[in-house]
């Protein structure tokens, strides 16, 4: 599954305001809500319950929150970008600015899950497509980004 198949465009939003972590999760439960047909306190229930585990802050100003959510027929997207980075309790101790959420349909098989958020955090280790999303203006841009085949995306960026 690639990348763009999860992400719609109407799902990205580039200059959310949040003061922490609990407030980026919850505009994305708004987002995943308005987006999905799902109930916003439902999904940030479960994003905070996930989080709760242990933090989904990767490095590198990237989060890659998660969650299993009733509603869902398939899985799909969030990609969010902070005007200001918030601690996100992340591996390196960076703040976050950058975060792409996954939410899978509570009934699903795990291993789906699972490959979608391996793609997710693969693609976002790659510093100049970080860098690209910081700088990017548009959603329609974001999704290019996002979308690319991470073949291409390398060799792009070893050009």
């Amino acid at each position: 599954m690639q990348i763009g198949e999860l992400l719609d465009r109407s799902a990205i939003s580039l200059r959310v305001s949040a003061s922490d972590k609990r407030k980026a999760l919850a505009v994305i439960a708004e987002i995943a809500a308005r987006n999905f047909g799902l109930d916003a306190g439902h999904v940030l229930d479960a994003l905070c319950e996930r989080e709760q585990a242990g933090s989904t802050g990767v490095g590198h100003g990237v989060a890659a929150p998660h969650a299993r959510v009733a509603g869902l027929t398939r899985l799909r997207g969030v990609f969010v970008r902070l005007e200001q980075p918030v601690d996100f309790g992340s591996v390196d101790d960076q703040p976050v600015d950058l975060i792409f959420a996954l939410f899978a349909p509570k009934e699903a098989a795990g291993v789906e899950h699972l490959r979608a958020l391996a793609r997710v955090s693969r693609i976002l280790r790659q510093a100049d497509l970080r860098q690209q999303l910081r700088q990017a203006r548009t959603a329609d841009a974001i999704h290019a980004l996002l979308a690319q085949d991470p073949a291409q995306a390398s060799r792009s960026s070893a050009a």
